[in-house]
Formats: C-alpha cells, sequence, structure tokens
C-alpha cells in the first residue's frame, strides 16, 4: 500500500501490481495464488511408485515419435503433461484475457519464479523468467558499458551464437575479445584451470565460460574458474543452457555474477522458457531488452512484463517442477549419468576409439571418436560431419550431431530417462554399416 492509503501501482492500470513487493515477502508472509485450472499430476511417483525410466516413460510422458533420437541436447523435448498444461493455460486464458492478463498472470509468475528460485538454488530476488539463455546473456551484455579499453574474455568452447554476440558487441563498442584456445584432447579439469590462470588478465571487464560446452560436453570446473576470476576483480557470466535438469545446481554456492540457462532442454519444459540470475550489486545496470510497465519498479518488475505475449511456456514450469520433485530429481540424474557411460563404453568397444575427455568430465552428453575407416583420406571437417550426419538421418533414423574437432570428427550423444543402451547399440551398428560400405 501506498503513502496516503493508495494501493501500489508498479505496473501502471494493472490490479495486480505489486510484483517487488511478493517477490520480496518472506516464507512465512508469501500466499501463493491459487492455480485456476486442474494441473497434471504426478501423484502416483511421490506416493512410493517408481518411475519406469526407459520406453515406458518415453510412451508415457513423452510425445516423440519412432526414431533413433539421442540428440536431446539440441532443443530438448518437452514432458507430454507440461505441453498439455499450456494448452490448459491458454484455453483459460481465452475464456477472459482481461481477467488473466489484468489481475492473474502477474502474481502467478511470481509464483513460479519464487518455486525455480528453490530448485536452482538463488534467491527469488535474483532470478527471472526470460525467453531462453540467448536473451538472457543478450541482455546481460547490453547493460554492460563496454569501450575501447576493455576486454571480454572467452575460450574457444564457447558457444556459436555467445561469439557472434561478442563479435558483434567489440564491433558496436570496440571491446576487444580474448579468446584463449583449450589444448584437445581434454585431459582433466586443469588443463582448463591451468589455461584460465595463465592467460586472464586482471582489468579484464567480463570473462564468459560455458557451464557445458554446446560442441564439446565436457563438464567446466566453473566454480574454480569464478573464484581465479574474483580473485583478479573480474566479473564472470556462466553459460548454463544445459545445466538446469544435467546437473544438480545450486547459483548461489558456485557465486557468478551471471548464470543463464534455459528450462527446455534438459528440463524438458515446453520451448520458450529460460532464466536469469544476475548479483544483488549489478541488478540496477542490468535491464531489460524490451522496456515495458515495469520500469523503475525493481529488478523482479522490470522483467516480469515485456508486453502481451505467450506467457504459458513459464506457467507450465509447475508441472515440470512437479514431475522432477515427484519422480526425484537425483533418481532422474543417476539414471541419465549411468546410461552415458554405458553407451559411451558400448560405442568406445565397439568402434575401437575413444572419448574427447575423461568420462567423469561428462554429464548426460558425452562426446566419443567415430572409427577413422569413415574419413580415412579426407578432410575432418564441418561439410564431412554434415555429410555422416545426414546419412544417419535419411539411411538409420537417427538423429544424433557429428562433430569435427581438431581434425578428428565425433558424434555427441545425449542420454534422457526415455533413452536406453539399445538405442546406442543402434547407433553403434549404423555407424559400422557405413564404414563396412566405405571399404
Amino acid at each position: 500500500m501506498a503513502a496516503g492509503g493508495q494501493v501500489k501501482r508498479d505496473f501502471g492500470s494493472f490490479h495486480a501490481s505489486n510484483v517487488q513487493e511478493l517477490i520480496e515477502a518472506s516464507e512465512e508472509d508469501y500466499k501463493p495464488p491459487i492455480i485456476p485450472i486442474d494441473l497434471p499430476n504426478f501423484n502416483e511417483y511421490s506416493e512410493g511408485k517408481v518411475c519406469p525410466f526407459g520406453k515406458e516413460v518415453r510412451s508415457k510422458h513423452f510425445l516423440l515419435e519412432d526414431f533413433n533420437f539421442l540428440n536431446h541436447g539440441a532443443f530438448g523435448v518437452a514432458l507430454k503433461e507440461a505441453v498439455d498444461a499450456t494448452q490448459q493455460w491458454q484455453y483459460y486464458i481465452e475464456r477472459q484475457p482481461v481477467r488473466f492478463m489484468d489481475r492473474e498472470i502477474l502474481p502467478l509468475l511470481v509464483y513460479i519464479t519464487r518455486r525455480l528460485s528453490k530448485f536452482v538454488g538463488c534467491d527469488a530476488t535474483d532470478v527471472v523468467l526470460v525467453q531462453n539463455a540467448s536473451t538472457a546473456t543478450n541482455t546481460i551484455i547490453k547493460s554492460i558499458k563496454f569501450n575501447s579499453n576493455d576486454v571480454i574474455y572467452c575460450l574457444n568452447v564457447t558457444y556459436g551464437a555467445v561469439k557472434k554476440l561478442l563479435k558483434f558487441t567489440s564491433e558496436e563498442t570496440g571491446v576487444r575479445i580474448q579468446e584463449e584456445n583449450l589444448d584437445f584432447p581434454i585431459t582433466g579439469k586443469d588443463d582448463i584451470i591451468n589455461k584460465v590462470k595463465d592467460t586472464l588478465r586482471p582489468g579484464t571487464r567480463l570473462a564468459v565460460f560455458d557451464h557445458i560446452p554446446s560442441n564439446t560436453p565436457f563438464i567446466m570446473p566453473i566454480k574454480e574458474l569464478i573464484e581465479i576470476c574474483h580473485n583478479r576483480g573480474v566479473p564472470v557470466l556462466i553459460d548454463g543452457a544445459h545445466s538446469l535438469g544435467s546437473l544438480p545446481l545450486n547459483i548461489k554456492d558456485l557465486n557468478p555474477d551471471y548464470f543463464v540457462g534455459n528450462c527446455h532442454k534438459w528440463f524438458c519444459s515446453p520451448k520458450g522458457c529460460g532464466y536469469m540470475y544476475v548479483k544483488k550489486e549489478l541488478q540496477k545496470t542490468t535491464r531489460p531488452l524490451i522496456v515495458s510497465h515495469g520500469f523503475g519498479s525493481g529488478f523482479s518488475s522490470e522483467f516480469m512484463w515485456s508486453g502481451l505475449q505467450d506467457y504459458t511456456a513459464f506457467l507450465s514450469l509447475h508441472t515440470v517442477l512437479d514431475f522432477w520433485q515427484s519422480v526425484g530429481e537425483e533418481k532422474i540424474r543417476h539414471y541419465m549419468y549411468t546410461l552415458a557411460k554405458q553407451a559411451a563404453d558400448l560405442l568406445v568397444e565397439k568402434w575401437k576409439t575413444g572419448l574427447f575427455a575423461p568420462q567423469e568430465m561428462f554429464a548426460s552428453m558425452v562426446l566419443v571418436r567415430l572409427p577413422s575407416t569413415l574419413h580415412e583420406g579426407k578432410i575432418c571437417d564441418y561439410s564431412l560431419a554434415e555429410t555422416i550426419q545426414n546419412k544417419l538421418f535419411h539411411q538409420f533414423d537417427t538423429e544424433v550431431p557429428i562433430k569435427a574437432v581438431n581434425g578428428e570428427l565425433y558424434v555427441r550423444i545425449s542420454v534422457h530417462i526415455w533413452n536406453e543402451l539399445s538405442d546406442y547399440q543402434r547407433l553403434a551398428d549404423s555407424v559400422i554399416t557405413m564404414a563396412t560400405d566405405l571399404e
């Protein structure tokens, strides 16, 4: 309530506009809004039934067709119940759109933000929902006032779209990009730690690291890297596009200055849902790409509403969180990690090759070298990798990315709870057939 008994209006004429007040409320004082629709539930798992991973969970909780799909890491696969929930929300909204947008959506977005913050390990006041990690990264980079005396530090494994953003920023502001090369293959996390120790200069304006690089999906030792950076006075942005769901996550413990991530990848939300964490002391200078009604009312308020759009992917997080918490996030990751190791061992044995990095540096994606018989006498470049990937797709009904790295070809396998070892046996046999046909 504002001074003089007037209702506080952070969002103009919106009837529910006290976003900052709700997001800052203590657990004791906060009262979540009533969910106006009957959301799917997973009571059977919370009541003790074991979730049947593999083919059974694939048919029960996902919409995948009969295809050997080993590329969950690309854009994720949404939980069927979460897709259903988005449609329920859409139908509910259209029954009375003004009621929903004017009176209900903001408290509902606060509620899901508070729930998500607990899952990723940070204060609700420090995280906001965004469409994806790219939106969040652009927001952060464009909020920092770089100039020609500044340096942004990154590694050669930085995500391609982020490299392009940094190049664009350099062209616009004159900031210099210092990109350091890791030596491949990786032998352990010390390769990365020592590279950063040896090349990061104090006074660098920003360091950008992937939690799990997309093309070379080993787990980066980001806690150690953040500590190195902070000891030299360098702020850190972590691109955690592949973190949520794939890794246990406690952002407050990691202590980055900025952390961005996706919910649609390993967490299995519908597309168009991500999050952005910003340290409290940096929130006043981190401004949204789209300025709207929440402007001037606080960090959470400024990002909560970016104009009329479909917010149902955000709201579907209630269903996704319910699934993970009912089934058990540790059980889910244990299945993924165990199967990833089994699959990698199988492919290495069948192809007589090796991994890009030690097994313990991989989570739910693994980079396995393809047999040399597939490319003898040929240059291992993007074009050849694309040719092999297309053959696997068209001739063997297998969706899996092929990566050309350091003069070698690798396959990047993804593993989720709907996969089984037979999926990777099928991949192994398909590659052997392709190699035999080339002899």
